[in-house]
């Protein structure tokens, strides 16, 4: 086979070579959410290039947006905030206990790690264990040596660092409650260094009105709100009693359902405006990882939409999830973002907010971009208002590398001289 013949024969081959081979990944700060990557810098700002629920590496979100950057000036209970649900079941925690630990895990980072990445509340299970609380992943109200973590002052320890250091932000802690010692919970804070950020009950509002603004509370440095399933202790111990501050949707499996949000039953109707906070629970009654990712996606804003509709068009102020980090796009930070932005400024997204949160005057310039792609939650769709669903940004065509580039002009000219010569 002469050379001429040869070009001709292998000239399919080598252009395929050309135009496929040479397609790479976005990169230098364009990939969207969802797209290929390589490394975090390909990504696009606040995005973080992970294979956590995919087999290729793509942008993903990964922290919050500072929604207290953009502004801090309206109460608090106009503002949405990310919660872990079992915050402190942890996977991989080591046991302290000397028996291993087989219950289920909830979360993969460290209560730091959580606080760092932008979540603002946190739910503890406290128990008496050993002479001390413990936070334990267990059942029937009893701490076993295999449900227990750690003690729950390493936890508020953590809080405590992270709180001063960031002197502007404010934490939200749901303690489901099985501490039977009178006085030991309020105590337990104290020695953690906790009480010093306290909200007091006395300005909780009991009729449904607004709460204090954030910037009060950060000029006041009363930044932790707590709350306690035991009714009794708000008048022993000052802790306020959660329901009757939040109402709160039903947990696990059933608060999953697409379409429904009915409330659990500890709770008043969700619709009821005497009470100023929405705790929204999404996560299954068993929790896995790898489910999570697909939990976090689109089915996500379904439920959102759902709960919004049955609280009286009102938006969740805090929502809970597992595994706060697992989706295939945006996940439960552009969820949050998508409420901030309805709750503060009645826009799509937190990021289509005005400084002064204008009402309704939205730059949807600024929404992050989402790459489009099929229907079953991979990507997801978190980035629409719930109410009002919004198209997304298609992704990005296939770039080809300049060095194909080249090779596919010499092949082309090759071919036309061959073309030529016959």
């Amino acid at each position: 086979m002469d050379r001429g013949s040869a070009l001709v024969t292998f000239f399919p081959l080598l252009l395929s070579f050309a135009l496929f081979g040479g397609i790479q990944a976005c990169d230098n700060g364009q990939c969207k959410i969802a797209e290929s990557c390589s490394q975090t810098s390909d990504c696009m700002p606040g995005l973080a290039c992970s294979n956590l629920c995919t087999n290729a590496t793509r942008c993903l979100r990964t922290q919050s947006f500072n929604v207290l950057g953009l502004n801090n000036s309206m109460p608090f209970n106009k503002y949405s905030w990310l919660t872990t649900h079992n915050s402190f079941s942890i996977k991989g925690s080591p046991s302290l206990t000397g028996t291993p630990i087989l219950t289920f895990d909830n979360q993969e980072d460290s209560v730091t790690q959580q606080l760092q990445n932008g979540v603002r509340g946190l739910m503890l299970d406290m128990y008496d264990f050993m002479n001390d609380i413990w936070l334990c992943h267990s059942f029937q109200g009893q701490c076993q040596n295999f449900t227990a973590f750690q003690p729950a002052i390493n936890t508020l320890r953590e809080i405590e660092t992270f709180m001063s250091q960031n002197p502007s932000e404010v934490i939200t802690i749901f303690i489901e409650d099985y501490v039977r010692r009178s006085n030991a919970v309020s105590t337990l804070f104290a020695n953690a260094g906790l009480r010093k950020y306290w909200f007091p009950v006395s300005r909780m509002p009991k009729d449904g009105s607004d709460w204090p603004s954030v910037a009060n509370m950060v000029a006041n440095n009363q930044r932790l709100v707590v709350f306690t399933s035991i009714s009794s202790k708000e008048s022993s111990e000052g802790i306020a009693y959660q329901w009757r501050y939040v109402v709160e949707n039903q947990y696990g499996d059933g608060g999953l359902q697409p379409g429904q949000c009915s409330k659990r039953a500890e709770s008043t109707a969700l619709d009821n405006k005497g009470v100023s906070l929405f705790l929204e629970n999404y996560f299954p009654t068993n929790p896995a990882d790898t489910q999570a990712c697909r939990d976090n996606s689109r089915p996500l804003s379904q439920v959102i939409s759902a709960c919004h509709n049955a609280a009286g068009n009102r938006w969740a102020n805090f929502l809970a999830v597992d595994f706060y980090k697992r989706s295939t796009g945006g996940g439960s930070f552009q969820a949050v973002d998508v409420l901030n932005g309805n709750i503060l400024c009645g826009c799509g997204d937190v990021h289509e907010c005005q400084a002064d949160l204008a009402r309704g005057v939205c730059n949807t310039t600024n929404t992050p971009q989402v790459a489009q792609n099929s229907d079953d939650g991979s990507p997801d769709s978190q980035q629409q208002q719930p109410s009002q669903p919004r198209s997304f940004p298609s992704t990005s065509p296939p770039r080809i590398a300049p060095p194909m580039i080249g090779l596919l002009v010499l092949l082309l000219c090759s071919w036309s001289i061959l073309h030529d010569q016959q």
